[in-house]
């Protein structure tokens, strides 16, 4: 006896109202299941980027209008845009993210003078997520790469903490130095600190980045360095600046990194060095002004594991055989422009400075497209807090007062 056709047949001799439940049921149950299925294969689009009580900021579009005057008002309001950002996130997640509160506490204090006291607000949050005893840690194994779980939290961590210090304080806390201490624990035993985990360009990207983020935050913490006496942490110290300076570039993006690894270690990066990416650098500059970040790299060569939805997302957009000028690229290689010495006179940094201007929206953002999942466009956060420190670094924020 065929059981498909025992029951069917079952079915179809009960009474017909009794059918007709059954069909209607099954109707219901059908659209259940695509209306599952539909959130599944991709959810609503947000309303807010950031969101919390009276915080509200709007998802960050290319169609935004550009300022009509850039200047002081419209620096103000790319500072309020980060302000607002970082304390909605740590009010809502309540964690340590390299793409909006490890970015805000890693550059906000540097700009005390122009832009108020940082919150702190943010800072306790990042305080409190110091783990309260430093413990050696297991080291995992994942699609065949060995790492330590939530290292780039401890990365970001770190950094942020250092960078308060350094601006606020002038030394380094206790809390900072318990969570440097942590850092360590999170080192490879070739000296690196490996970027597991899904791809998220800038900022989880190649070993080089993420062990160059390290390496800023150790010397960025008042005299830390300098007063280490601990030789467990002075060999793991020597480990971490021997690997910076041999580790092989994985693309163009860790080969520029170099102009900054000269900058916080300029031992370990050779004149030669500096000035092939200083070179790679200059060659890559667009004739608007502006770099394009999706130029430093094959998009499958950003990191040793790349999401099939990553892929897609950087291959698909509109522009993906001649990628455009971008702001986060244009501010960071004008960064490193700067950190390198560079005048401000120079004609890359004036071109690169122009595009920078003329591309500020009127929410005080420099709009970027994400690319890493395109719903909430973090990059654009990361963009504009490297365009403030652009400016910056070229004495550009002396225009703004907090008066």
């Amino acid at each position: 006896m065929n059981p498909k056709r025992s029951a069917s047949a079952a079915l179809n001799s009960r009474p017909t109202s009794l059918r007709s439940f059954f069909t209607a049921f099954a109707a219901v149950m059908s659209l259940v299941v695509l209306a599952v299925e539909g959130r599944a294969q991709g959810k609503a689009k947000p309303t807010y980027q950031y969101e919390s009580g009276d915080i509200r900021v709007s998802i960050p579009t290319a169609d935004e209008p550009r300022v009509k005057t850039f200047g002081a008002g419209s620096l103000k309001r790319a500072a309020k845009y980060l302000e607002d950002g970082a304390v909605s996130w740590v009010r809502e997640k309540s964690c340590v993210n390299c793409h909006t509160t490890g970015t805000y506490l890693a550059e906000r204090s540097a700009w005390t003078k122009q832009f108020g006291q940082p919150s702190a607000e943010v800072h306790a949050d990042f305080v409190g997520s110091v783990p309260k005893q430093v413990a050696q840690l297991k080291e995992t194994d994942g699609g065949g790469h060995r790492h330590y779980p939530d290292t780039f939290y401890s990365v970001w961590r770190s950094l942020g903490l250092a960078e308060w210090d350094k601006h606020r304080s002038a030394q380094t806390t206790e809390p900072t130095d318990r969570s440097l201490r942590d850092l360590f624990e999170h080192q490879s035993a070739n000296g690196s600190f490996v970027s597991h985990g899904e791809v998220e360009i800038p900022h989880i990207t190649t070993d080089f980045e993420l062990t160059l983020q390290a390496a800023r935050a150790i010397t960025a913490a008042p005299g830390w360095l300098a007063g280490l006496n601990d030789e467990a942490l002075l060999a793991r110290v020597a480990k971490l600046k021997g690997w910076l300076r041999t580790a092989p570039p994985k693309n163009d993006f860790d080969r520029v990194l170099k102009l900054q690894l000269a900058h916080y270690l300029p031992e370990l990066v050779s004149q030669s060095e500096r000035d092939a990416a200083l070179t790679l650098l200059s060659s890559l500059q667009h004739a608007d002004g502006g770099w394009s970040t999706r130029d430093f790299s094959p998009v499958d060569d950003w990191h040793f594991e790349m999401s099939p939805a990553v892929l897609n997302l950087i291959k698909n957009l509109p522009d993906a055989a001649k990628p455009e000028s971008d702001a986060y690229m244009t501010a960071f290689a004008t960064v490193l422009l700067r950190q390198s010495k560079v005048p401000v006179a120079d004609v890359r940094i004036q071109r690169s400075l122009a595009w920078l201007r003329r591309e500020q929206r009127e929410s005080g953002r420099w709009w970027m497209h994400s690319l890493y999942r395109g719903n909430y466009h973090y990059i654009t956060y990361m963009a504009t807090a490297q365009a403030l420190k652009a400016f910056d670094l070229c004495g550009e924020l002396s225009v703004v007062s907090t008066d």
